[in-house]
C-alpha cells in the first residue's frame, strides 16, 4: 500500500511534504519525514529515448515552482519488496519510448502513471509496465505528463476540465506517435493507452475527448487522430458523479462545476462524471478495480462500465474483493495481481496482438 509510504525527498527547503495518489475522498498521502537531496529530474535508463512533446511554447503552462525532483520511498515502505520512485514538479512533459529488441507485434501502449495529478509514480505505474509489455513485442511509451505540484495555482494539473494540461499532453503524444509511426516501428492503428488511478482517469479523458484538440494546432502531428485504438484503466479515479463532485468541492477553479443531480444517493455514484461523454466511438476498454479500494471507490469503474455498455462500446470489467489501491504490477498473494494475464488475453481477443 502507498498510503503510508515515507519518501526521501529532493526539495531542499522542505522537511515534510504531502503527495496524493488521488484527490478523491480519501487521498493517497505520502508523507516524507526527512529530506535528503537526491536526483533532480527523472531520466530513463540508457537506450530509451526521452523526447519532449512540445516545440516552442507549451500551452496552458503553469508557473514553475522549482526543479523537477525525484523521490524514493523509505526502506520500511516497500511494495512487492521494492522501493517506489515518484516525480514532482513536472512542467516540461516528455515521452520515453521502450521498443522491442526482437519480435514486434506493431502494437504500442502509452502509459499514464498515477499520482493524483500531484506527482507521478514513475516506476510502479510507469517503467515497470514496459518491463511487462516490451518482451511481448509491444512498444511501450511512458508519458511524463505535467504535474506542476501546487493545487492553489492555476493552471494546474488535474482532471479535465478542471485543468487542461494532462489531456493536452495525452492528445499531443498520440498525434506524434501516429505521425512518426514508421520511425518508431509501430502500427498507427494499434495505439492504446493504459493508466493507473489518476492516470486511469486520463485514460477515460483521452478516450472521450479526441474529436478536437483542446489546444491550438502546432504542426502536422496535430492533424493526426488522437483517439486511442484501445484503453486500459487500472483502479481509475475521478470517473463517477460523486468523485467529480468531490473534485469540484476541493477545487479553487470556480469555472469547474457540475450540473445538479437529484438521483437517490444509492444511485448517484453509479452515474458517470458528466464531463465524460461516452459514445459508440469510445475505444474498446478494459477496467479493473478492487472493492476495498480506499482511495478511488469501486463506483468509479462501475459508473464508467455502465456508460460504456449503454453506448455499445466493447468493454471488459474485472472486480476483486481485496487488493486495495496502488499496487501496479508488483506481485502479492492476492489474486488481483494476476491482472496482466487478463490484459494479455484481452489484447489478443480484440485483435491488437496475435492470438
Amino acid at each position: 500500500r502507498l498510503d503510508s509510504l515515507h519518501f526521501v525527498s529532493t526539495p531542499p527547503r522542505e522537511s515534510t511534504m504531502r503527495l496524493c495518489s488521488s484527490s478523491l475522498l480519501l487521498p493517497l498521502c505520502l508523507i516524507a519525514s526527512t529530506a535528503h537531496p537526491q536526483q533532480t529530474g527523472w531520466r530513463p535508463t540508457p537506450g530509451h529515448p526521452q523526447l519532449p512533446i512540445w516545440t516552442g511554447a507549451i500551452p496552458d503552462a503553469a508557473p514553475v515552482l522549482g526543479s523537477e525532483t525525484v523521490e524514493i520511498s523509505g526502506p520500511n515502505d516497500l511494495i512487492g519488496g521494492k522501493r517506489t520512485t515518484g516525480v514532482r514538479n513536472v512542467t516540461i512533459p516528455t515521452m520515453t519510448i521502450y521498443s522491442p529488441a526482437g519480435r514486434n507485434t506493431g502494437a504500442s501502449v502509452v502509459v499514464f502513471p498515477g499520482g493524483g495529478y500531484q506527482m507521478l509514480a514513475i516506476d510502479l505505474e510507469g517503467t515497470e509496465v514496459c518491463d511487462w509489455l516490451v518482451p511481448r513485442g509491444i512498444t511501450c511509451i511512458v508519458l511524463k505528463y505535467r504535474v506542476p505540484g501546487n493545487p492553489r495555482l492555476y493552471p494546474k494539473s488535474g482532471p479535465y476540465p478542471e485543468s487542461p494540461m494532462a489531456l493536452e499532453d495525452a492528445q499531443r503524444t498520440i498525434g506524434l506517435l501516429r505521425l512518426h509511426a514508421a520511425e518508431y516501428h509501430i502500427n498507427p492503428h494499434r495505439i492504446g493507452v493504459l493508466g493507473f488511478s489518476a492516470g486511469g482517469s486520463l485514460v477515460a479523458d483521452i478516450s472521450n475527448h479526441f474529436d478536437r484538440r483542446i489546444y491550438h494546432r502546432i504542426d502536422a502531428a496535430d492533424d493526426q487522430s488522437c483517439r486511442p485504438d484501445f484503453a486500459i484503466a487500472i483502479y481509475p479515479g475521478h470517473l463517477s458523479y460523486g468523485a467529480a463532485g468531490y473534485d469540484v468541492s476541493q477545487s479553487s477553479n470556480k469555472t469547474f462545476t457540475l450540473p445538479p443531480n437529484n438521483a437517490p444517493p444509492a444511485v448517484r455514484d453509479l452515474i458517470l462524471n458528466p464531463h465524460l461523454r461516452v459514445t459508440k466511438n469510445t475505444p474498446p476498454t478494459f477496467l479493473l478495480q478492487n472493492e476495498d479500494d480506499h482511495v478511488d471507490n469501486v463506483d468509479d469503474a462501475l459508473s464508467y462500465y455502465i456508460a460504456l455498455k449503454n453506448a455499445g462500446v466493447p468493454t471488459e470489467l474485472h472486480l476483486y474483493p481485496k487488493g486495495g489501491h496502488a499496487f501496479g504490477l508488483r506481485r502479492t498473494k492476492l489474486p488481483v495481481t494476476a491482472w496482466p494475464q487478463l490484459v494479455d488475453t484481452w489484447l489478443a481477443f480484440i485483435g491488437m496482438t496475435p492470438q
